[in-house]
């Protein structure tokens, strides 16, 4: 294994998790509620918020598997993740020259960089079996994602004291201060992007062709493939297990600011509390690889769902800011964990070399369930503020839904055999 290649595919982490963190997870839920949108209309925002984050997930859940076969068949891995990156840094930068109240152009802009974002991810994470073994594997997954949370907290407090005290960053106010995070977040994901660009070597398993080549190939391979992922039981219900659980990973990712909000916590608590999450998955995530080698990788995920289902649960009774703070807590502790194992144990049941294609899916597969998360969690919060008249009680109502889809993803992922999808892949 090559340290280098290691260590600037990781560091990817560090540098596009900056974007989950300030503009997906912090400010952007925020800014848009008090700035672009109506902020005497929460329960709006969150609809509006979250039809925007399904929209993205969407348009990427259907490029995702088609991209991939195409990046396999013409070795387009990095030149696809370097196309979505450049088109997530320059839409996240453009986020900071918008005029308040127009919302329809912050949400438009806010997609496109979510589709940057997430599709630079899926040729990301198919580059994980170039750059590590069987043995390591585990290991370079999560030291992405712990790199990552260090990356994105280190940031978000940068972008926090800028808010809170723009006078002595030389800004006017704490809008010009979001709108310059907002052009931060672009600064540092191109900055250090450079190290995968330079030096991550991307493996080639067919012949070099054109690109018309690879898309027609590609196309073919893509139907190929779909045929046979019904034949091949342990990924695709590893897969619909994914599909579940991971979505209200994600849900919870993008909609806990917009929650909290809800609830009543002022801004400087909510990015405390963003902070608090990053700096604990930091060291967690990679406790929890520890923990997963002793107790096993099945165990692993149950304890990731386990986990989630506490969060959710104790969401619900959130009512003061230490509250909130210990759910942070448990979210920092179980969140990298459950991403990263998830990412590693489906290297372990796929084919190397159709790696991008089996990761669109996976990306596919992850996205088609944000797309349900979020408007699953704004619906029920819009249906019941009205039903009930209490935007609060609504949002506890709205959150506590998603329980369910970890639930059912723990009972999918029971069916998975391991060792049957490892002893398949190394005969694809």
């Amino acid at each position: 294994m090559n340290k280098k290649q290691i260590y600037s595919w990781a560091l990817y982490d560090w540098a596009n998790s900056a974007f989950a963190t300030t503009v997906m997870a912090g400010f952007f839920p925020i800014f848009f509620s008090q700035y672009w949108s109506n902020p005497d209309n929460l329960s709006i925002s969150t609809f509006y918020l979250g039809l925007g984050n399904s929209i993205a997930s969407l348009i990427v859940a259907l490029l995702a598997p088609v991209l991939g076969a195409i990046a396999d068949r013409g070795s387009y891995k990095k030149k696809f993740l370097i196309f979505f990156a450049f088109l997530g840094i320059v839409m996240t930068l453009s986020l900071g020259f918008i005029a308040q109240g127009m919302w329809p152009i912050a949400l438009l802009v806010y997609i496109f960089s979510t589709i940057g974002f997430s599709g630079a991810n899926i040729f990301y994470d198919s580059l994980l079996p170039s750059v590590s073994n069987k043995k390591s594997v585990d290991y370079v997954s999560a030291l992405g994602f712990s790199l990552g949370y260090l990356g994105g907290g280190i940031l978000i407090i940068i972008n926090f004291l800028m808010i809170s005290y723009p006078a002595t960053f030389g800004l006017v106010d704490a809008v010009e201060a979001t709108k310059y995070s907002f052009i931060s977040v672009g600064v540092w994901w191109s900055v250090f992007s450079i190290p995968l660009i330079l030096f991550v070597n991307e493996p080639k398993f067919h012949q070099s062709e054109n690109i018309s080549e690879s898309v027609i190939n590609g196309l073919i391979q893509f139907r190929n493939t779909f045929n046979d992922l019904k034949k091949l039981k342990v990924v695709a219900t590893f897969l619909l297990a994914y599909w579940l659980y991971i979505d209200g990973v994600d849900t919870v990712v993008r909609m806990a600011a917009n929650f909290a909000f809800t609830l009543g916590f002022d801004q400087a608590a909510i990015m405390g509390a963003l902070v608090l999450i990053q700096l604990v998955a930091f060291f967690a995530t990679l406790v929890y690889i520890k923990i997963t080698n002793y107790i096993g990788l099945k165990n692993g995920i149950y304890l990731g769902i386990i986990g989630y289902c506490v969060i959710l649960f104790a969401g619900y009774f959130v009512e003061s800011i230490n509250h909130f703070y210990i759910v942070a807590l448990l979210i920092g502790c179980f969140q990298g964990g459950i991403q990263s194992i998830s990412r590693s144990l489906y290297s372990r049941i796929i084919p190397q070399k159709k790696a991008a294609e089996f990761y669109g899916f996976y990306n596919m597969l992850g996205k088609f369930a944000a797309v349900f998360g979020p408007v699953l969690m704004g619906t029920v919060t819009l249906v019941l503020s009205n039903v009930i008249d209490d935007e609060i009680k609504a949002a506890r109502f709205g959150l506590l839904s998603i329980m369910i889809l970890f639930i059912l993803g723990g009972y999918v992922f029971s069916k998975v055999d391991i060792s049957e999808g490892e002893s398949i892949a190394k005969n694809l």
